[in-house]
Order: C-alpha cells, then sequence, then structure tokens
C-alpha cells in the first residue's frame, strides 16, 4: 500500500518591504512521505519570500519537469521557478532555459557547501539564477513553526524575514551565493 501525503494548511499574512508586495493568502502544503519537515517549511518559507497572487506549488517532488514553485503568466509561460535542494546543473540549466527567473534554496550545511563549491562556477553562468542557502540553526528554528495548521505573519525588509506564529518569534536571514548569475 503506498503512503499517502500529509497535508499541511497556513493561513499567511505577507508585507514584504523590499518589493512592495502586501498579501493574506490560504496555502495547502502536501508533504510527500519522503519529505521531512524541514523541508517542507524551506518550501513555504520560499513561497512566502516570492509572494505573490498567481504564485502556487506545483505536483513537487513527484514531478521530474516542474518545480517546488511556479509563478506562470497569462499564457502559461514560466515568469518564477523556485526550486529546492542540491539539484544537478542539467536541471538548473533546463529550468534556467524554461523560465526568465530562478531561484534555488538550498540547505544541509556540509553538503550544500560541498555542491556549491562544485557547482558555482557552471551555475554563474546562468543570468537570471540567483541561489541562496538557510543554516541549518536557522531551518532547525523554521520548523519548529511546523504544525498541521499554521497561521503565520511574515515580514520581509532589507533581506530579513520576521517570521511569526502565535507564540514563537524568528529572524531568519538566506546566505546570497549568486544573485543573477553574479557571484554574491
Amino acid at each position: 500500500m503506498a503512503l499517502k501525503a500529509t497535508i499541511y494548511k497556513a493561513t499567511v499574512n505577507v508585507a514584504d518591504m523590499d518589493r512592495n508586495v502586501f498579501l493574506d493568502s490560504s496555502l495547502t502544503l502536501a508533504r510527500h512521505p519522503s519529505e521531512t519537515e524541514e523541508r517542507l517549511m524551506l518550501r513555504l518559507l520560499a513561497w512566502l519570500v516570492n509572494a505573490h497572487e498567481r504564485l502556487t506549488f506545483t505536483r513537487g517532488l513527484s514531478a521530474e519537469d516542474e518545480p517546488e514553485i511556479w509563478l506562470l503568466n497569462d499564457h502559461n509561460g514560466i515568469e518564477v521557478w523556485v526550486e529546492l535542494g542540491l539539484p544537478e546543473e542539467r536541471r538548473v540549466k533546463r529550468a534556467c532555459n524554461r523560465s526568465a527567473s530562478v531561484v534555488l534554496y538550498t540547505y544541509n550545511g556540509r553538503a550544500a557547501q560541498i555542491w556549491w563549491q562544485q557547482n558555482q562556477n557552471k551555475l554563474a553562468q546562468q543570468d537570471n539564477l540567483t541561489v541562496r542557502f538557510l543554516d541549518d540553526e536557522q531551518l532547525k528554528a523554521l520548523t519548529q513553526l511546523a504544525s498541521r495548521s499554521m497561521a503565520l505573519q511574515a515580514t520581509i525588509q532589507d533581506g530579513t524575514i520576521w517570521l511569526s506564529d502565535d507564540q514563537n518569534h524568528l529572524e531568519l536571514r538566506f546566505t546570497d551565493w549568486l544573485i543573477n548569475g553574479k557571484l554574491a
């Protein structure tokens, strides 16, 4: 018998001062049986940081030809492709060819550092690619907000993310490794 996805619901309020985006949204996230809670929460954080009324979660781990999150334009072209983890360079290059903008969120400390050392020169050739890293300590703190039903407030200013629920308050900041094809 195949294991089923676990459903998480999140009601989010986003105030992104950097991009002048303010919205309230109700999100449904399906946690694949092989997905960790850390990865699920990073996926949610990636949505918050890229918030847009048309930004949607895809089939994720179940689909090889889709990102974790994307923003489609009116003609079903991909405006923003959001990827998580440590993908092969070939997958990133394909994403950059299909989308106006690609944002890759990496995690898993030591493995991410090694992956970056091996791939940074090739990835820096993609002028529409941004690579961001969230360290293990921040990811662990983020995961403590996880529950099957979440109500979160996110304020983003000068690259800092203040994320809170009714009991916890976090201050998170990605380390940018690549910004639109330029090493940070």
